[in-house]
């Protein structure tokens, strides 16, 4: 498989890195910001004969990278968060073009099987009207959008399983090279039940955006890492 690496920053080599150790074979590294990278544009050139072009930029850029990479037909794998407001216009530029895209907020396998594990949890505490919920995060002092998007979707799920709560803030924590850390606790004033994720290091995340691209290419349609996630754990 033939993939681009859009961005090349902390994560951008960390794909390679991932994408090497698979065989797969890359095309292309572009970043405009990077002097290591092949290219500096997405463009017919820097996408010649790309399967699958993995995302991992800023918020401000993505959905611009989603239209050039979506009008050029090529299926996409975006890690990149803190554009989730335009949900709905990328998924109707990915209809229109007829690729295949999926998403995440944190494509880190573990990462998922912790959110199913938040689901399982919320839907016990739902009955149990005594705990109330809350959740914090750490990240390195370079990560530009708090909370995280994963964070968010921590939310999502406790909102929607936890009836009586409308939302569940998270405090965030932006210091030092910490991966990535995420808390959700159940608190009353007997005790506190606490779940936690921390990532070692960014090899987890990458790993599961290499699935998430030989998942999708192929394919065609809309994608969220649940759907990828189904194939592997089950509902």
């Amino acid at each position: 498989m033939n993939i681009a690496i859009i961005g090349y920053g902390k994560m951008g080599h960390e794909i390679e890195k991932a994408a090497r150790a698979k065989g797969m074979h890359i095309i292309s590294i572009i970043d405009p910001n990077s002097s290591s990278a092949n290219y500096r544009e997405i463009d017919e050139e820097s996408l010649h004969n790309v399967d699958v072009c993995i995302d991992f930029t800023e918020p401000s850029t993505v959905m611009e990278n989603i239209k050039k990479i979506s009008r050029l037909g090529k299926n996409m794998v975006v890690g990149t968060t803190g554009w989730y407001n335009h949900i709905e216009e990328a998924k109707k530029i990915v209809n229109q073009n007829n690729i295949g895209f999926i998403y995440a907020s944190n494509f880190s396998i573990g990462v998922n099987i912790f959110f199913k594990i938040i689901e399982n949890a919320a839907k016990i505490i739902n009955n149990v009207d005594a705990y109330d919920v809350f959740g914090y995060e750490l990240h390195h002092g370079k990560k530009l959008d708090a909370p995280s998007g994963t964070a968010k979707t921590i939310e999502q799920i406790l909102v929607k399983n936890i009836h009586r709560k409308k939302e569940v803030p998270f405090a965030a924590v932006r210091s030092g090279t910490i991966p990535g850390t995420h808390v959700v606790g159940f608190d009353n004033a007997a005790d506190t039940i606490e779940l936690k994720h921390t990532a070692r290091n960014r090899e987890g995340f990458a790993m599961g955006a290499i699935m998430a691209a030989e998942w999708i290419n192929g394919k065609k349609g809309f994608y969220e890492i649940n759907d990828m996630m189904k194939e592997i754990i089950g509902d």
